[in-house]
């Protein structure tokens, strides 16, 4: 089935059609295919940039634009990894919640709960002594 088309009307400098027609005649091809096929091959290229997909995906994290825009530029293989990366990087971690509190020293212990003292090492300067 034939995709829909979509009537394009904009205005290019006079020399740029000239060209344009130049070229379309040596192809023995429409102005319109000339142009078509020079806007899919720009769009390739720029769906291979690395600047230019760094740009796409800023827009796409920072909500400037949808998915759709994103599968239509890349595709969906790449759209579909954007997304998930997106999805990734807005998921805030969870509060930690105990349902029973913590345990009581003696629990977690298991019974017997150990006291620190400091050494008394005769041998050992007093934190108090050193320069």
């Amino acid at each position: 089935m034939a995709e829909e088309k979509t009537r394009v009307d904009f205005n290019a400098p006079k020399s740029l059609v000239e060209r344009a027609d130049s070229v379309a005649d040596v192809l023995d091809i429409s102005r319109t295919r000339l142009l078509i096929d020079a806007l899919e091959d720009e769009l390739e290229a720029l769906a291979s940039d690395e600047e230019f997909r760094r740009r796409l995906s800023d827009a796409y994290y920072n909500d400037r634009i949808e998915y759709n825009t994103v599968e239509a530029v890349l595709g969906r293989e790449d759209a579909l990894r954007m997304k998930l990366l997106r999805a990734s990087i807005d998921r805030t971690p969870p509060d930690p919640k105990l349902g029973d509190g913590l345990p009581s020293d003696e629990s977690f212990y298991d019974g017997e709960v150990p006291e620190w003292t400091a050494a008394s090492d005769p041998e050992s300067p007093d934190d108090d002594s050193r320069p």
